[in-house]
Order: C-alpha cells, then sequence, then structure tokens
C-alpha cells in the first residue's frame, strides 16, 4: 500500500499539514456555544431528509451515510481521502514511468512536496468557504462500527461549523434560519447520489477518465503545477490568467469535462431550487437569506479573493448555480415535479451543457409526442 507522503504524486501529509497551518481561525464562540451549534446542526441535518423527500419525491435512505460536523482543518483531512481516491489512477501511473525515466525518482519526489504545498494551499483557501459538502467519492468511514449499516459505503455530508457561523454573522440573518438553510441545500446533495444508485459511479468514471487523459510525464506534471502557482499569486496582470482546470485539458478532457460541468450544474440548481422550495414553509426568513446570500456569493470579498476565484473555477460554479437553479425551475415548470425527475433515470436522460442553458431542448427530448 502507498504511504500518505511524498511517494505519491502529491505529498499528502504535507497537503493536510499546510492546510491547518496556513487556514485562517474561525469566528470566537465559547466551548458551550460550539457545542450547541455541533447539536443544532446535526438535528437540521436530520429534518431536512424528511423535508428534502417530500418536496422532490426522492427516496434517499440518506440516513445510511454518516453526518460529520467539522471544523476548518477537519473538512481539509476529510478532502485529502477523497481527492486520493479520484487521482490514485494518475498517480499509479506517475509511479510506474519513475523507474524509467533518468532521476525520475528525485523528481517526483521533489514534485510530491511541491504539489502537496500547492494542495495544502488550495484546500486552506476552499475549508474557509466551504458551508457544508457531500463528499461523494470519500472511501468508506474508518470511524463507524463494523456492525452499522453505513461501514462498508461511500459518501458522508460535511458540514463546516465555522463558516457557517461566520457567514450568519456577516449577513446579519438569524443563525437558527440560516443553518436549516444550509442543511437543506446539502441534503438535496446527498439524496441525489443516495436516491439515484448509478450517478455516484458515472460521474466517477466520468472523473476518471478525464484524469486518465492527463497522460504527461513527471517533468511536465511538475511544470504544469508551477504555471498554476503562479496563477494564484496575486500578481498584476494575472486576474485575467487561466484557471487550473486550463493548465490540464486536452481536447479530450474538454469533452468530458463539458458533460461534467452539466452534470455538476444540474446538482447545484436542483440543490438550491429545493432550498428555497422548502424554505417558506420551514424557514421564515428564507427571502431575506436568500437575497443576502446571492449578494455575498456574487460580490466575493476583494481582488485577492476574486483571483483566487477565477483561478479556481469557482466563478464558473457560481454560473452553474445560476444556469442550473433555471433548468430546474423551468423542467418543473413545464413537467411537474414527476416529469423533472426523469431526469436521474440513467446517464442518458442528464441535460447536456446546451440542454443547462436550453432547458426546452430537454423538456422536448424527454417528451417528444408533445413537440
Amino acid at each position: 500500500m502507498t504511504s500518505p507522503g511524498g511517494n505519491d504524486l502529491v505529498d499528502w501529509n504535507l497537503a493536510v499539514a499546510t492546510a491547518a497551518r496556513v487556514a485562517r481561525p474561525g469566528p470566537e464562540v465559547s466551548r458551550a456555544e460550539a457545542r450547541a451549534v455541533v447539536a443544532e446542526l446535526r438535528r437540521h441535518a436530520a429534518a431536512s431528509e424528511r423535508h428534502v423527500r417530500a418536496f422532490t419525491g426522492l427516496d434517499s435512505g440518506a440516513g445510511d451515510t454518516p453526518v460529520l460536523v467539522v471544523d476548518r482543518p477537519g473538512w481539509s483531512r476529510a478532502n485529502v481521502a477523497g481527492f486520493r481516491a479520484v487521482l490514485a489512477p494518475l498517480t499509479d501511473r506517475m509511479r510506474e514511468r519513475r523507474a524509467s525515466v533518468p532521476g525520475g525518482g528525485a523528481l517526483t519526489a521533489v514534485g510530491s512536496k511541491v504539489t502537496g504545498v500547492e494542495v495544502g494551499m488550495l484546500l486552506a483557501f476552499l475549508s474557509s468557504r466551504v458551508l457544508g459538502q457531500y463528499e461523494t467519492f470519500a472511501p468508506p468511514s474508518p470511524d463507524l462500527p463494523a456492525g452499522d449499516d453505513a461501514a462498508g459505503r461511500p459518501g458522508r455530508l460535511l458540514l463546516v461549523a465555522p463558516n457557517i457561523v461566520q457567514v450568519e454573522r456577516e449577513l446579519d440573518v438569524s443563525p437558527h434560519d440560516f443553518r436549516l438553510w444550509v442543511c437543506l441545500h446539502e441534503e438535496t446533495h446527498r439524496t441525489q447520489f443516495t436516491a439515484v444508485p448509478w450517478l455516484r459511479d458515472h460521474l466517477q468514471a466520468e472523473i476518471q477518465s478525464f484524469v486518465a487523459e492527463a497522460d504527461m510525464d513527471p517533468a511536465t506534471l511538475v511544470e504544469r503545477v508551477r504555471q498554476a502557482a503562479q496563477s494564484l499569486s496575486g500578481r498584476p496582470g494575472d486576474e485575467e490568467g487561466n484557471g487550473i482546470i486550463d493548465l490540464v485539458q486536452s481536447p479530450r478532457q474538454r469533452e468530458i469535462l463539458d458533460r461534467v460541468t452539466a452534470v455538476m450544474s444540474l446538482l447545484e440548481g436542483h440543490a438550491d431550487f429545493v432550498m428555497d422550495g422548502v424554505g417558506p414553509d420551514v424557514v421564515p426568513s428564507v427571502g431575506e437569506i436568500r437575497e443576502k446570500f446571492t449578494r455575498r456569493r456574487r460580490n466575493g470579498a476583494g481582488r485577492l479573493d476574486r483571483v483566487l476565484r477565477r483561478a479556481l473555477g469557482m466563478d464558473a460554479k457560481l454560473r452553474q448555480y445560476r444556469d442550473g437553479e433555471r433548468f430546474v425551475r423551468t423542467a418543473v415548470e413545464r413537467t411537474g415535479m414527476d416529469g423533472f425527475n426523469r431526469v436521474w433515470t440513467s446517464p442518458n436522460t442528464l441535460p447536456t451543457s446546451e440542454e443547462i442553458t436550453h432547458p426546452e431542448r430537454w423538456v422536448a427530448r424527454m417528451n417528444p409526442g408533445d413537440a
């Protein structure tokens, strides 16, 4: 078994250590306040499962996957496991090549340190912004007892308590309402993957195909990482530079990314649609929260934040929320919730990127007799 350190393409131990060292501290809360936040988030996660199931008509069985309330370093540690699983085919190939490249062992060792620091920096940045996440590609949790139904199953729901508290304070909204509103969004993601059994494997296959296309020698990979690091430097003139994902794309990767982006737009838009659809019945201040949160999501926090968001592709993610929510809303308006839920039938019923921006075309494809 490969060690989690420098023998990999990424020195994952260094990545976790870097993220913990660089991550900004969360908001100040007392020990009693922290316990109360964790307890309330767990209650909201349980309640959200019922609300989402009733609104969407999807039977999630989501109680079979764990809910973890974490801090910022905890979020980084949790995500490293998923990153390693997704990148495993690429790291295995790099190790095989190392023996045949003169000086390859030393180069890979140096490269793993470089990428370890860079991944750690990215994790630190993201760990202060992510409110919650359904960690789709997480390995089975070692923290669950062997007799637990979820012990051998992948996937888990993460709620980042300090970030939720920080944002609710910044927005000056009801903490109770905001925490439930966030849980509704993240619970929708958990429902998507637990109610649609083929979705995880489909998305994983697409991502692994994307990674497999990154057919480059270790020297080239290190150079690409260096370019990525420079794009995050915040230097004048870098604002319009390429994002990290653009640095590793072949034409074949772009085709795969186009399909993955459509799926992610669907998932993010569906979660936004559900959280706002359920909201009026269970979150009294949902209108105020949505208005303030959308303004914050759109504006960012300053020049460096804008540079980092662009480099990491987070601006594209904002478009995914907007375009995906419009797709779901239009499909539900035209066909009802049952008609929209046909999207979960198979990979062939997922919307294309063109259909995401023109939802009426997906509606027509699913209902050819009405055209």
